[in-house]
């Protein structure tokens, strides 16, 4: 049975993704007027549908931002620990019927619009903007890495600022679980399982935005930053353990001048 959309007439159709928080619960959503499952396909706005993702990203055809934003807001009592700035990315998709699934200034060009290739559409944009976030992330706990080494390298120390930089890779670790738990980059996705003649579709879309490549440089930031928080766990916990074994010459220094003094 083929679902019909509302905007199957237009020629042109806006697309915007956003990742709106840490994680939308769409159990209640999921019995309701729902167009597709798997991903949750929902009616948005006068013509408009949106695709949402548990991971936290929402995805809008043909949604004007006045209805965008009134979606959202409704959408704000399921969705966990909402992003104050959130990763956003916008795409066109055109009806070209000569011309299937070419990407172009752009633009995403489609023979036709069908549920199913608007899934796939809505997957690589979700996962783009999730990836988006992650990248940002990890900037952020790398710009804190490099004072800290060039302290190590100048004085031999860490000083003070330590525990908050293990803090804060430890929270950029909690990504690595994030991707491979919720977002699954580099998994199959479960509707080409269901329909695979829109495999190649998906893959053309997943080397557009380098879905693959950056995930793999992600990665290796986050190996980066998992063997840098070892390193300095170690020289911590060496460094503390040479202040103990230092208190204790001290109070053995002292109990023998002690000792000397009660003799002599």
């Amino acid at each position: 049975m083929t679902t019909s959309l509302p905007f199957s007439d237009k020629s042109t159709i806006r697309v915007r993704a956003i990742l709106a928080g840490e994680r939308l619960d769409l159990r209640s959503l999921e019995a309701t007027g729902r167009l597709a499952a798997t991903p949750l396909v929902v009616p948005a706005g006068d013509n408009g549908c949106a695709v949402l993702f548990r991971y936290g990203a929402v995805v809008f055809f043909n949604v004007g931002p006045v209805e965008e934003a009134s979606f959202l807001r409704h959408l704000l009592h399921l969705t966990t620990d909402p992003y104050a700035e959130p990763e956003t990315e916008e795409v066109e998709i055109r009806v070209s019927p000569d011309r299937d699934g070419v990407i172009e200034n752009g633009g995403i060009l489609l023979s036709g619009l069908t549920v199913e290739r608007l899934q796939i559409i809505a997957i690589i944009l979700a996962r783009s903007v999730a990836l988006a976030y992650y990248e940002r992330k990890v900037a952020a706990a790398f710009e804190r890495i490099e004072p800290l080494a060039e302290e190590l390298q100048r004085r031999g120390t860490f000083g003070r600022q330590a525990k908050d930089l293990l803090r804060h890779i430890g929270d950029t670790l909690l990504i690595q679980h994030k991707m491979v738990g919720r977002v699954e980059i580099s998994e199959k996705p479960e509707l080409l399982w269901e329909n695979p003649e829109l495999e190649r579709f998906y893959l053309r879309l997943d080397a557009e935005y380098e879905l693959g490549e950056r995930d793999v440089a992600l990665g290796r930031k986050l190996e980066l930053i998992s063997r840098t928080a070892e390193t300095i766990l170690d020289l911590l916990q060496n460094s503390r353990s040479l202040r103990v074994e230092w208190y204790i010459v001290i109070l053995i220094v002292a109990e023998i001048l002690l000792t000397l003094y009660e003799m002599f």
